[in-house]
């Protein structure tokens, strides 16, 4: 690309951020019955997790479409664990309930297995430091949405906790 710096990577990603951050809020605040846009959230995720690993360019290139998959498989398997659940609620037979536990302990290992998986595979494209950072940024980002939304609803706005 003609003109591109590097250097402002940075700077484009925080701008993109802060823009995205911002604009599902100012929405919601004209029309509060409005749910988030999925794809405008999952850009906000975006630029917050490669801006908190400090992605290099040639990084994010190779990490996002790791971390998407494994995202979409580790959905359908939290999917798969919250249907057992439920179906589990309404359980009285002692064996069906021993083998809801089992199903679970599969399920939970299976989780397990594609997240060591994943840290391997990613790994490869980040250093370990920010691998290790990944699961904490994330959850911090999830965070963040929940409690912008939590205060929307109770008609505060952004929350200032942290």
């Amino acid at each position: 690309m003609v003109g591109f710096d590097p250097k402002n990577m940075k700077k484009i990603l925080i701008i993109a951020f802060m823009t995205l951050w911002l604009a599902p809020g100012l929405a919601l605040a004209q029309r509060p019955d409005a749910t988030y846009d999925k794809e405008k959230l999952e850009s906000a995720r975006v630029a917050f997790i490669t801006n908190r690993l400090d992605l290099k360019p040639e990084q994010a290139e190779k990490f996002w479409p790791l971390f998407n998959k494994y995202n979409d498989e580790r959905s359908q398997m939290m999917e798969q664990l919250s249907s057992l659940n439920r179906s589990s609620m309404n359980e009285t037979s002692d064996a069906k309930a021993k083998e809801i536990v089992q199903q679970r302990f599969v399920l939970q290992q299976k989780m397990l297995d594609r997240e060591k998986l994943f840290m391997d595979d990613v790994m490869k494209v980040i250093t370990p430091v920010q691998a290790v950072k990944l699961g904490g940024v994330n959850r911090e980002f999830t965070r963040q949405v929940y409690r912008m939304n939590q205060g929307r609803r109770h008609g505060g706005g952004q929350s200032t906790e942290k």
